[in-house]
């Protein structure tokens, strides 16, 4: 009896259901959408309180307490924080895998200081840059219990177009005197992003819990900006006054939603696919505040808006299967 040679393993994210990978990747979108609803409340907090550390402080520490209360009536969170503790001591996880909070705490300290100077639109592509290159090279390489995924012409091209996007968005938008590092932190934080949306995957695998993955990152990145905030309290002095609005204070609460979402969508999907619906509504979004409530009053290009069209267009030819196709090793 003879027998056919078996073919090579697919791609969860390719033989997953069509209709399960569009919602997954709808998920993915509106995860997006709330990340840049963050970074305007934050950019705008940051902006009025004239100290963009304790603006990101606020914002990260207010979850941070959302989710410890919540840890105390939610036991599966708790059990896993042991599961996360006891595979790192046993080193069946690197601790690094239990940082992603840090890349969370420069991305939100990149809002609260960058938005409030160029806008929810060009802090976003900085930050789409960034997180484009960060998640295509995890997805080759693999990363824990991720395997390296099939690197195709398809996902190349797609990649390669939301760059294209970036760009086209960026080019209207820069003015003459922008500092330096106001372009490169976002690009930097966009880079952490992609690799803290992987290894938030691999805590929440292991703690069986989206819950426990967000509960350390808020913990790690709340504590790098309690040490940051002091600092730069002592050396520039305390604020004169705090905003009145509540709604700049539920940058926390908006965060710990995205965050444990991004955690339970990632396995799934894989970091390229996920991460290019996440920054196609990062930029949609983005698009719309800068629009309709700008943090400072410019106009929005026409090539911005274009940008984001052509995001969209680059996540749809990344994320959709095909059967056959060439892979680049």
């Amino acid at each position: 009896m003879s027998t056919a040679q078996e073919p090579p393993p697919i791609p969860p994210e390719a033989a997953a259901h069509p209709l399960r990978l569009a919602l997954l990747l709808l998920a993915a979108f509106g995860t997006g959408v709330l990340v840049a609803l963050q970074s305007r409340i934050n950019g705008q907090l940051g902006s009025q309180l004239g100290d963009g550390f304790l603006a990101a402080l606020i914002s990260f520490g207010s979850g941070f307490v959302i989710l410890a209360i919540a840890s105390l009536f939610w036991r599966p969170g708790r059990r896993g924080v042991v599961r996360v503790a006891s595979a790192v001591r046993t080193r069946r996880i690197p601790w690094w895998f239990v940082v992603g909070g840090s890349a969370g705490a420069l991305f939100v300290l990149g809002q609260s200081l960058v938005v409030g100077l160029v806008g929810v639109a060009l802090f976003t592509v900085g930050v789409v840059a960034g997180q484009t290159i960060s998640s295509l090279l995890i997805d080759r390489r693999g990363l824990g219990s991720m395997r390296a995924k099939a690197v195709t012409p398809q996902r190349v091209i797609g990649a390669g177009l939301a760059l294209a996007a970036v760009a086209l968005a960026a080019s209207s938008e820069l003015r003459p005197g922008i500092p330096l590092w106001v372009l490169l932190v976002p690009f930097a934080a966009g880079l952490g992003v992609g690799w803290q949306q992987a290894v938030n995957g691999q805590v929440k695998a292991i703690a069986q819990s989206a819950f426990t993955a967000t509960f350390g990152n808020f913990a790690i990145g709340a504590g790098l900006l309690l040490v940051a905030a002091v600092i730069h309290t002592m050396i520039s002095g305390w604020p004169t006054q705090f905003p009145s609005s509540p709604w700049l204070y539920l940058g926390g609460m908006v965060g710990t939603i995205f965050i444990a979402g991004q955690a339970a969508i990632v396995r799934s999907t894989g970091v390229l696919l996920m991460g290019l619906a996440v920054l196609s509504g990062q930029l949609v979004t983005a698009v719309l505040f800068d629009l309709v409530l700008p943090v400072q009053s410019h106009p929005i290009a026409p090539l911005t808006v274009l940008g984001s069209a052509l995001t969209l267009v680059a996540v749809v030819i990344a994320s959709v299967p095909r059967r056959r196709q060439s892979v680049l090793r």
